[in-house]
């Protein structure tokens, strides 16, 4: 049998919610971590690294929860409907999936940001180790800004994993995209949020949505119909989304480092109570 977990974007308190979760399951006896097969989007780009690194849950927990060993995050003001009406002008006049990325890739390349090497310190920071697993398969998505393209780096792709990582966590219009070979990548939440179709193949796919169904772009795969295409080439899936408490930690603005601590703790919480219920229908 071939597992696989898809982690799916949701900012600075999707991570910690995320791997409050993973800790939450591993203490409830239901260790997930382990699977053959990562997928990671935007936050669960960042997730995904950090379970390759070879840390036990406790440890990437504490890294969420204790301030000496956070990352060294850089503040982002987000109000989340401002932003979504700025996205739906820019996409006003593009009527395909590949035109809709191409406008929304535009829009962040002309975005006054933070400068690329200062975002890319934070992901340094982020991430326990930089080098890619040699006994994972890891699965970072991000989108060419301006060929509106996906692309999917692994550890064969020649890329290393602190630059996938930062592409794939390049929120449009918020932090800048990122330069690899001369190309400049945005997030992989661009595409969708999740990307759980690119989990076909595994034999039971867990889906870790720190935002739910919710696409902040147009996604040329939601959730759902991912969900079945899974179901249809025969695999297991299930799919956790954050409770009631885990909703009111993450708060309104995700990007929020100080979310960071009450979204691991509920996401812990969450994790404790949880039963997964696999379904291929």
């Amino acid at each position: 049998m071939t597992e696989a977990l898809v982690l799916g974007g949701g900012g600075v308190a999707g991570i910690a919610w995320t791997t409050g979760l993973l800790a939450g399951l591993a203490d409830a006896g239901q260790d997930v971590a382990g699977a053959d097969v990562l997928v990671g989007t935007s936050a669960g780009a960042t997730v995904a690294a950090q379970l390759g690194s070879g840390l036990s849950p406790d440890e990437l927990y504490a890294r969420q929860t204790e301030p000496e060993l956070q990352s060294a995050e850089i503040t982002a003001e987000v109000d989340l409907a401002n932003f979504g009406a700025d996205i739906a002008e820019v996409l006003r006049d593009a009527d395909t999936a590949s035109a809709l990325r191409r406008a929304v890739g535009a829009y962040a390349l002309v975005a006054e940001t933070v400068p690329e090497a200062a975002r890319r310190r934070v992901i340094e920071s982020r991430l326990p180790s930089h080098d890619w697993p040699a006994a994972r398969a890891i699965r970072i998505v991000a989108v060419d800004a301006e060929t509106g393209q996906p692309r999917i780096f692994d550890r064969a792709s020649g890329v290393g994993l602190v630059d996938a990582v930062a592409a794939s966590c390049a929120v449009p219009g918020v932090w800048p995209p990122v330069t690899i070979d001369g190309r400049r990548y945005v997030d992989g939440g661009v595409r969708s949020s999740a990307n759980a179709d690119l989990a076909l193949g595994a034999s039971r796919v867990l889906v870790i949505a720190p935002m739910g169904a919710a696409e902040l772009f147009p996604s040329e795969k939601p959730l759902d119909q991912a969900l079945g295409e899974l179901r249809a080439a025969g695999a297991e899936v299930a799919v956790v989304e954050p409770d009631e408490a885990s909703l009111a930690a993450i708060g309104t603005n995700p990007l929020d480092p100080s979310t960071r601590r009450p979204a691991a703790e509920a996401g812990r919480a969450q994790g404790r109570r949880l039963r997964i219920v696999w379904s291929r229908a």
